[in-house]
């Protein structure tokens, strides 16, 4: 479980001497280095690194980095907003010493994600990884709630540039892509037990990989897409959650490299097709008890399960900003390829944008729970996850009613019947999703004035900087980014 406490200038009560400690067995172990990542604004991840010898001094009194990370975008260019993006000031990141991981997949590496304060001590209000933390903090306080979150990854192989990694271990790379290119490195047909085989040496090494690191793999498959896999893992609290999306992602590539393969997890890696998702997978508890499982509502939810999901419906069109944050996202967003884009709920529907997952009988009061499916890994988890959990709080305080279901396509459905059922298509670009969010009262007092205006401030310069392109070049301009 995740501690809820806040760094603090000197290191909290014992953080030090784990620290010394832990440095003694990274170098033992022949780490040489430390990664200490966040994730930021636009959804990259972003890191600094320091000698094993260093861990103690970074658990007292942080590592520096400049606030201006936080209006990045994809590209590296920098926008600005009243109080971000300026040369001025600095952070300290404090690396949280539950979460620190050798890597299996990386070799002479170890990882930790990072929490953010001012060199004053106090919060930073742009870090991301702090607010989800305050909000599951929060809902704790307030509600008794708890929570239970998994992220899929979805991620497309590709061949490997020239000079880039090495061919080996048995890798299907027949010859070198370009830097910008995608030539998929598997050929047989989605699903099938032909595009497992060949890239069975590399799939194999990654789960290796990350059963030493300690992530429970639940599957890992072919997918729809060409050269596409689909890894999903086991549930943990927000916040771990979300360090374990950024540490599976950073485990897939570096392990891909290692044979010679590129990665891509952007939502489209070509204009036309399926692209690649990040599902979202959150099921809320209050002591030990799964509140979407046992209760007298449809399908075993309880009341609070259902006005829960209620709010994730109501909230999804300014959700869209924070989960389908890149231009490239929306060309992703299409109807009927099961990337749920109407405001629309059903069980086990994977064109709902909610989708309500019963488990199998015998096993539904731990594994029931809800899916959202507008969700791309260009998104920050951090921030996807806590205002997530925020839409959905915000339906469970005001009670708020869960429609009815949705079963098939609702891109079939009349436009009358669909406006009668409240069946509304989401946000067809990063544009309209702006709008929503811009909005939404309650997701930017989450937020916080300094988080939510740099959501949009990096939101409006994605939009810039791909205006006057056209969808293929949208795709090849964020296929590497993520």
């Amino acid at each position: 479980m995740t501690t809820l406490a806040d760094p603090v200038p000197g290191g909290r009560p014992g953080d030090v001497e784990r620290a010394t400690a832990l440095s003694a067995e990274l170098s033992g172990r022949d780490v040489h280095g430390v990664v200490l990542s966040y994730v930021d604004t636009a959804g990259i991840g972003r890191v600094k690194t320091i000698p094993p010898a260093r861990l103690a001094s970074a658990a007292a009194w942080g590592v520096g980095m400049s606030p201006v990370f936080d209006t990045f975008l994809a590209n590296d260019s920098i926008v600005t907003t009243d109080v971000l993006g300026s040369p001025d000031g600095d952070l300290r990141l404090y690396p949280d010493l539950d979460h620190l991981v050798v890597l299996s997949g990386q070799p002479g590496w170890a990882w930790a994600p990072v929490d953010r304060i001012t060199q004053e001590g106090d919060r930073h209000p742009g870090c991301s990884r702090t607010f989800l933390r305050r909000i599951v903090g929060d809902a704790a306080e307030r509600h008794g709630i708890t929570f239970k979150a998994s992220i899929e990854i979805e991620w497309s192989f590709g061949q490997g540039a020239i000079g880039r990694g090495s061919v080996g271990h048995g890798s299907v790379v027949q010859r070198s892509a370009l830097d910008d290119d995608f030539v998929p490195a598997a050929s047989g047909p989605a699903y099938s037990a032909t595009r497992q085989v060949e890239l069975s040496d590399c799939t194999a090494e990654l789960m290796a990989a990350l059963a030493a690191q300690g992530v429970d793999v639940d599957q890992l498959h072919p997918e729809y897409a060409a050269g596409q896999f689909e890894i999903s893992v086991g549930a943990l609290d927000p916040v771990a959650a979300a360090d374990r999306s950024v540490l599976v992602r950073q485990t897939i590539r570096a392990v891909s490299q290692r044979h010679g393969l590129k990665v891509s997890f952007a939502p489209a890696v070509f204009a036309e097709g399926v692209g690649n998702g990040g599902h979202v997978h959150l099921s809320a508890w209050r002591d030990g008890m799964n509140l979407h499982s046992g209760g007298d509502r449809r399908y075993g939810m309880t009341a609070e399960a259902e006005s829960f999901a209620a709010g994730l419906l109501a909230h999804l069109p300014a959700l869209t900003a924070v989960t389908v944050p890149s231009p490239a996202g929306y060309l992703r967003l299409k109807p009927s390829q099961w990337a749920g884009v109407f405001t629309a709920w059903g069980r086990e529907t994977r064109e709902s944008a909610v989708r309500v997952i019963t488990g199998t009988a015998g096993h539904r009061d731990q594994a029931a729970n809800l899916e959202v499916k507008p969700v791309d890994l260009a998104a920050n988890p951090y921030l996807a996850l806590g205002c997530l959990i925020t839409a959905g709080l915000d339906g469970l305080e005001s009670a708020a009613s869960l429609p009815d279901e949705i079963t098939g396509d609702p891109a079939r459905l009349a436009p009358e019947d669909a406006a009668a059922r409240g069946v509304l298509r989401l946000p067809t670009s990063l544009d309209e999703a702006v709008e929503e969010f811009r909005k939404d009262e309650q997701l930017r007092a989450a937020l916080g004035p300094v988080l939510a205006d740099a959501v949009i401030a990096v939101r409006l310069g994605e939009i810039a900087a791909v205006a006057g392109l056209d969808d293929e070049q949208v795709a090849a301009a964020y296929r590497w980014k993520y």
